[in-house]
């Protein structure tokens, strides 16, 4: 076998490598951690060096953009580095998400086109009303344009000190661009708010108009843009051209684009209707109505140019319900707070200069063997502003006036000025609703009853114990109330502009809120200002204040509130605080009897199922008979759903059908028959659950019922001081109204808790 061999001279050259990589490897394992220390030392000594000085000489902007990557055309320009003009800015969202390391997230949201105008206080603000119109055959460019010409004039003669209200401008729609209107206002100086006025014709073909409407509704429901983009506006109202011959009613397309654009502009606009919608026939009362709502836009400018704002509540419409419902409970509190067992003794000590607290309800004279008991230095407030009773009445929707009397609209004058008709007072008694004012000269009542509206809020006592306000201050206290919640309404969708006009003049009044009306001493003074003005009045009273009831002057119509027909039925119901309540209550009817030749009288009864209807019907035939009132209305309770009438015994169970309702009437007029006493049934109002019976002697005339008011003629008898009666200012009742029709308005649209269209059967 061969051995190889290696050369002599390789053998010595390969161990002079072994030996000096021998000693390399053992410098190594001498000095290995040493030298690691110093080389981890050096690179983070570099990496501090380097950190600050990068810190020292860039900028922070560039350090996030940097952590983010953000590209070159998004960078914001700083200082150290001028923006190129060529390139667009786009500015960082969040700071925070932008020095975050991770993957980006882009925020964003919906931005107006316009926001609110924002101007300094010590800006005057500048109303500038623009007129938009549209027209094919130019009668509305020429309505337009009279509006224009009128509309200065107008304003200067009603506001000649308002400086800040800019000459209207006229706008074709056909013309201009909607994006710079009605997508969001226009650009102008900051202390330039608009008043948008919209007059439109209304068209069954294709015309602008359609594509006015299209706009409006594309722009509400645009992602892009705030879907109320136009909320910086002052206000804006529409008027509406129709033609009733081809559209006989709303439902069948009369004024239906008006409508519509008033509609998506409540929208875009938050509800900022300064003025309702307006509508006119082109061939019968289009001037009229016109110059109504001409007249009702004056007065909305004068008042933006005084205030810069709509008023109370929410914008347009002062935080009017829209609902027919009564206003809701307190939420969630008590109905009856703690101090209030008893209410009369609320109110804190008062300078006076009017008499010391006189008792003017005493019936007959009590003779006390006790000492006279010193007077106390000054009366009290009844309702101060400070009490729980003020801060719950004033959450109900009442206006107090004064420190004892109050004003409200009830939901039947919201549903006249709406079309959806009025109260029974209309079918009975020709009252509209809108045209009534319900209010009262003393929140104070001397009864509880079960089912009173006011969640038993109100003071009670039996004694006149409290200051007494003037008359005067009474009466244009409440006018004002009145009108500004009227006011309050223009904004409320529906709302007719001609009732709206005709609403801002009270012609009746109905002393019935709450409480007490007869209780005020000085009540015959203020009928007496209530007549000064031609404003009718229908007086409630309890029953319970025989001496004031005697000294009362006529009124339009007298009322005598008869809950029970027996004493103890009474107590239960009413909860009467004076221990002589049955004698009180026999006495006023008597009283009643006196007074039936010489002023309308009427008996309420209030029907309370498990209280006063089950075999009551011959006990008020008795109190009928002893009162021989001119009219009997029968209505049926209304549940409020308190938690007061809860603790009373009163539920939903104690509501009466109308059927039952209908089947008492039947069974008390045959009560009344039988005694011999000439009643028959009148009238009815099944909405309001309500029935009428009256003297068939006094009222039933020709063959026909006459319960409506002449009122002209009723102020022409008071005015001429000659005395006279019911029979002479009393006209037909309308046959809509008569027992057996239902007694709704046809004019007007029943409609249900929706607002939807109601088709009630009779």
């Amino acid at each position: 076998m061969t051995v190889w061999e290696a050369p002599p001279g390789a053998v010595r050259s390969s161990g002079r490598h072994v030996h000096s990589m021998e000693t390399v490897l053992q410098l190594w394992h001498d000095y290995r951690i040493p030298a690691g220390l110093l080389v981890g030392l050096v690179l983070l000594l570099w990496r501090l060096a380097g950190t600050r000085r990068g810190k020292s000489s860039e900028n922070p902007e560039a350090v996030r953009e940097r952590a983010l990557d953000i590209p070159e055309v998004f960078k914001q320009p700083t200082k150290q580095t001028p923006r190129d003009p060529e390139k667009p800015v786009r500015h960082i969202a969040s700071t925070q998400a932008a020095v975050a390391i991770g993957p980006r997230k882009i925020k964003g949201q919906k931005t107006t086109r316009r926001p609110s105008p924002q101007r300094r206080q010590d800006t005057p603000l500048q109303v500038q009303p623009l007129v938009f119109f549209s027209s094919l055959g130019g009668s509305t460019e020429k309505y337009a344009g009279d509006l224009l010409k009128t509309l200065p004039s107008a304003l200067t003669t009603a506001a000649p000190s308002a400086s800040n209200i800019r000459a209207p401008q006229l706008l074709d729609l056909s013309y201009i661009e909607y994006e710079d209107y009605f997508t969001g206002l226009p650009k102008s100086d900051e202390s330039i708010a608009y008043v948008y006025l919209i007059l439109l014709p209304t068209y069954n073909i294709d015309t602008n108009l359609s594509n006015f409407l299209e706009h409006l509704q594309e722009t509400h429901y645009d992602f892009r843009v705030d879907t109320a983009s136009l909320s910086g506006i002052l206000g804006y109202s529409v008027f509406g051209f129709g033609d009733r011959e081809g559209w006989p009613t709303e439902a069948e397309g009369f004024c239906s684009q008006a409508k519509e654009v008033d509609k998506w502009m409540a929208k875009l606009t938050a509800r900022r209707r300064a003025y309702p919608l307006g509508m006119g026939d082109v061939k019968s009362d289009l001037k009229q109505r016109l110059g109504e709502w001409q007249s009702g836009i004056v007065d909305v400018i004068i008042d933006l140019a005084a205030g810069g704002s709509l008023g109370e509540g929410v914008p347009g419409s002062g935080n009017a319900v829209e609902s027919d419902e009564e206003d809701d409970e307190l939420d969630g509190q008590s109905r009856k707070p703690p101090d209030l067992a008893d209410l009369e003794t609320l109110g804190g000590n008062m300078d006076s200069e009017e008499p010391l607290a006189v008792d003017f309800t005493t019936y007959g004279r009590m003779q006390s063997s006790k000492p006279a008991q010193p007077a106390p230095s000054a009366p009290k407030e009844m309702v101060p502003k400070t009490s729980p009773t003020y801060a719950a009445l004033t959450k109900q929707g009442y206006t107090i006036v004064g420190s004892h009397s109050g004003v409200k609209i009830c939901r039947w004058t919201k549903s006249a000025l709406r079309g959806r008709g009025s109260c029974y007072k209309f079918s009975f008694y020709g009252i509209k609703s809108h045209l009534c004012m319900e209010t009262t000269p003393s929140l104070s009542c001397s009864n509880k009853c079960v089912f009173c509206w006011r969640h038993g809020t109100n003071p009670v006592g039996t004694t006149w114990r409290w200051q007494v306000d003037q008359p005067d201050v009474i009466f244009n206290g409440v006018k004002a109330g009145h009108y500004k919640k009227i006011k309050m309404m223009r904004g409320v969708p529906g709302v007719r502009a001609e009732r709206f006009e005709e609403a801002m003049r009270i012609r009746h009044c109905a002393l019935s809120l709450v409480g007490e009306p007869i209780f005020y001493p000085y009540i015959n003074e203020f009928t007496g200002m209530l007549h000064a003005e031609r404003i009718s009045s229908f007086l409630v009273c309890n029953a319970q204040h025989p001496d004031q009831l005697a000294t009362l002057k006529p009124v339009t119509q007298l009322y005598v509130s008869i809950d029970a027909s027996n004493k103890e039925s009474l107590r239960k119901i009413d909860r009467p605080l004076h221990r002589d309540f049955w004698e009180r209550f026999c006495r006023c009817l008597d009283i009643l009897k006196e007074k039936r030749f010489r002023q309308r009288t009427v008996f309420r009864l209030t029907l309370v199922k498990g209280f006063n209807i089950d075999d009551e019907a011959e006990g008020y035939a008795d109190l009928v008979e002893r009162g021989l009132p001119c009219l009997v209305e029968v209505k049926g309770v209304t549940y409020c759903g308190t938690s007061s009438s809860a603790g009373a015994g009163l539920t939903m169970q104690n509501v009466p059908f109308y059927e039952e309702v209908c089947a008492f009437v039947k069974a008390l007029n045959a009560a009344l028959e039988r005694r011999g006493l000439k009643y028959g049934i009148a009238a009815e109002h099944a909405h309001s659950c309500c029935i009428l019976l009256a003297a068939t002697e006094r009222f039933f005339v020709g063959g026909k019922w006459h319960t409506v008011i002449d009122y002209e003629r009723f102020f022409e008898r008071l005015e001429s001081g000659d005395p006279f009666a019911p029979e002479d200012y009393m006209a037909p009742t309308p046959e809509w109204a008569l027992w057996g029709n239902g007694g709704f308005d046809p004019a007007d649209q029943r409609v249900d808790r929706k607002g939807r269209p109601k088709v009630v059967e009779i």
